[in-house]
């Protein structure tokens, strides 16, 4: 998926070598900096933006960049769609690959579409993933890795503590990802037993049940949403309980370090994976990365334009 020096396609943070990694976050601090480009290096290209699964972050952040870089969007209704006829997801990307458009945002609940879909697109296409399953959400982890690295640019001895539920957080694998792209080691993974991954799943972590614990020293501690929609009814925890037990307040937040940083990739859920004192208090980067989400969009997509029009022009020389 990524030829050396390119990324046509980013499906997952595996694709990406370290180079490939850090020159997205510099490209994406760039962007902050300076803002949206005098000459858009997307102009006359055509962005269509095709969401499975609800969003308001990733979705509208896309959109935002895609604009700034001077794109023609299309968000597809899916729900009005000719999918709602039993048109095949390939033969959508196909129809709307001839109408012009040759960058693909997409997300789904299904595991290995991104990855099928990109295998069907022409070479002059490419395809970005908002979000596959509960396997990969790219982007997210870019982002978060940026909004770390603003805070603590010497990440060597970092301690990042992960809170709640892991097994079914794409956003969590993308971030252990980044993290050991960072050269991160000390990586906590906190939550109830059922809340962990597989044994194997993530080698190099530390896994526990004891919030306390896990977070004492941390540097950098991410609460995470509960995915109820990807867990079985019995499986889903009572909020007061889990918010006794795991839910992030300033008083349990005392074993952090001092200078600590508290992230949330959204939507927050109040009251049970934190508090309102943390979440809008001066250790909260929350505001932050859904900033720099959009800065970051507007790297992916320049990256992967510059990448098709090298290889179109490769296909004329």
């Amino acid at each position: 998926m990524t030829p050396p020096g390119q990324v046509r396609h980013l499906l997952s943070l595996d694709d990406l070598e370290p180079a490939q990694f850090h020159a997205l976050l510099d490209s994406a601090e760039q962007f902050l900096k300076t803002g949206r480009p005098l000459v858009g290096p997307l102009q006359g290209r055509i962005v269509a933006s095709i969401f499975f699964e609800p969003s308001t972050r990733t979705r509208v952040s896309f959109e935002i960049a895609a604009r700034r870089l001077g794109a023609d969007l299309v968000n597809l209704d899916v729900m009005c769609s000719s999918r709602k006829k039993g048109e095949a997801d390939r033969d959508t990307l196909s129809t709307l690959a001839a109408m012009g458009a040759s960058i693909f945002i997409l997300r789904t609940g299904v595991a290995g579409l991104p990855a099928e879909l990109a295998g069907h697109l022409a070479p002059d296409c490419g395809l970005i993933s908002a979000g596959e399953a509960e396997f990969a959400h790219p982007t997210q982890g870019l982002l978060d890795m940026l909004t770390i690295r603003q805070h603590k640019p010497d990440t060597d001895k970092l301690r990042v503590a992960i809170v709640g539920d892991i097994a079914h957080s794409r956003v969590a694998r993308s971030a252990v990802r980044g993290l050991r792209l960072m050269g991160i080691s000390d990586i906590r993974l906190i939550g109830p037993e059922s809340f962990l991954p597989d044994d194997g799943e993530m080698p190099g972590t530390f896994q526990g049940n004891d919030l306390a614990s896990g977070i004492d020293g941390a540097d950098v501690v991410m609460a995470l949403r509960i995915q109820r929609e990807r867990m079985k009814l019995a499986e889903m925890p009572e909020s007061a309980d889990y918010f006794q037990r795991f839910g992030l307040t300033e008083k349990k937040l005392a074993a952090l370090a001092p200078d600590a940083i508290v992230m949330h990739p959204g939507p927050i859920n109040r009251g049970i994976e934190l508090d309102d004192e943390v979440a809008d208090g001066p250790r909260s980067v929350i505001r932050e990365q859904v900033r720099n989400g959009v800065a970051v969009r507007m790297a992916v997509l320049t990256t992967v334009a510059n990448s098709l029009a090298e290889s179109d022009r490769a296909g004329r020389a």
